[in-house]
């Protein structure tokens, strides 16, 4: 796990989040209406921006880099199974990512609570168990990203594919559930784009997870609760799909040959 806070692109990607932070502080700061609203949404975007990358980063660097400088093999070598090689190295990306998220959660909440603190919203922002909440999200949102992109890592032979198809990944899933919702409604009268793009969609849903229904972040910002069920079902689709993608990473690993 130590090996995964070394790289310089990954020390640089926190400080940028700390810094992102800084904005949604002064974006909020010099809101008109709604200070700590507007800068909470932001943070959250930002946290979850932030952390897709150093997870992508924290791939590169446990599984990627290791295979193309053939470093891989000195573990390998070790009286473990490959199996227990790989989810032990994801296991720790995530653990680095819940770390990480609540080190940047707890800047978001300073960010948050300095964000005009005078000015009295007439819908509070609840920064108690829904903040929580909205960062659990997150950590479950990147949790699956970082185990396609793992998953992948273990099949390329481009080194920079993982990095490039799990950031598609996570921007895909993200806008899934928008797409989906948009064209359900009619998109607007235009039946043309419907007709068009609506079968696509509907392929593309059995094949990447809805991601944006992990965003649980209304419950903080506008006291919109999320019904149980839609939680519960939320957290099954991530586990699933990280439990599916790891297991083909296992398979893959199992299967390849190193020279």
């Amino acid at each position: 796990m130590l090996s995964g806070l070394r790289g310089r692109s990954i020390q640089v990607t926190f400080v940028l989040g700390l810094v992102l932070i800084a904005f949604a502080y002064l974006a909020g700061s010099f809101s008109p209406r709604q200070p700590q609203t507007i800068a909470l949404d932001i943070g959250f975007s930002v946290v979850r921006f932030t952390m897709v990358l150093l997870a992508l980063f924290w791939v590169q660097e446990l599984f990627t880099r290791e295979i193309d400088r053939k470093i891989i093999l000195h573990p390998l070598a070790l009286p473990t199974s490959r199996s227990e090689f790989f989810v032990g190295r994801y296991l720790s990306i995530v653990v680095l990512v819940g770390i990480s998220i609540a080190i940047l959660g707890f800047c978001l909440l300073l960010a948050v609570l300095l964000a005009s603190p005078r000015y009295e919203q007439e819908f509070p922002v609840d920064l108690g168990l829904p903040f929580l909440v909205a960062l659990a999200g997150i950590v479950l949102d990147v949790a699956v990203v970082s185990a396609v992109a793992s998953a992948i890592a273990m099949i390329s032979t481009v080194p920079v594919l993982p990095l490039a198809l799990g950031a598609a990944f996570a921007i895909s899933g993200k806008a899934l559930g928008a797409s989906v919702d948009y064209l359900s409604s009619g998109a607007d009268g235009d039946t043309a784009l419907v007709g068009k793009l609506g079968p696509w969609v509907d392929t593309v849903r059995w094949l990447i997870p809805d991601l944006s229904r992990l965003d649980w972040r209304q419950w903080s910002l506008y006291g919109a609760t999320p019904s149980a069920e839609h939680m519960t079902w939320a957290v099954i689709m991530a586990l699933s799909y990280a439990a599916i993608a790891v297991g083909l990473g296992v398979r893959a690993l199992q299967q390849r040959e190193f020279s």
